[in-house]
């Protein structure tokens, strides 16, 4: 399997520096600052990039389980919000908070919450995460 890259530069101090970051894809390409990490600025931050991460990690392991269990899905929505928060003399992220809907046809809530939860565990981005506390908020969509 392959190994995945992504680089950062950053320059100055770290509330008044400035940094990029890139992905080995090119995909992400942009710039990355303190005020845009505590929600003050416009620029990206590492936890949009785990929350995107673990956001798409989590969809499509769903769709792997839900697919192999027969009920394969036509669409899986999820959002990830990742807690930045003080903590003593720095700061940590403190909870991810995953909120998917899915429409699976022929599937029933109590089978697509099982679902949702093996996807929860099972999901590299989560057991990478593990330190951190991880809810789910699972919708079957009608």
């Amino acid at each position: 399997m392959p190994t995945r890259t992504a680089d950062a530069v950053w320059n100055g101090t770290l509330t008044e520096g400035k940094g990029t970051l890139k992905s080995q894809s090119g995909a992400i390409n942009g710039a990355y600052d303190w005020r845009g990490r505590t929600g003050e600025g416009a620029g990206t931050n590492p936890e949009e990039l785990i929350a995107a991460a673990h956001a798409g990690c989590f969809s499509m392991a769903l769709s792997h389980i839900l697919t192999g269990a027969g009920k394969p899905p036509t669409a899986i929505r999820t959002t990830a919000k990742v807690q930045f928060d003080k903590q003593g003399d720095g700061f940590a992220i403190t909870g991810i908070a995953l909120t998917t809907e899915a429409e699976v046809p022929g599937l029933d809530d109590a089978g697509f919450q099982q679902h949702a939860a093996a996807a929860k565990a099972g999901c590299p981005v989560s057991k990478a995460l593990s330190a951190v506390p991880i809810t789910l908020a699972a919708t079957l969509k009608k």
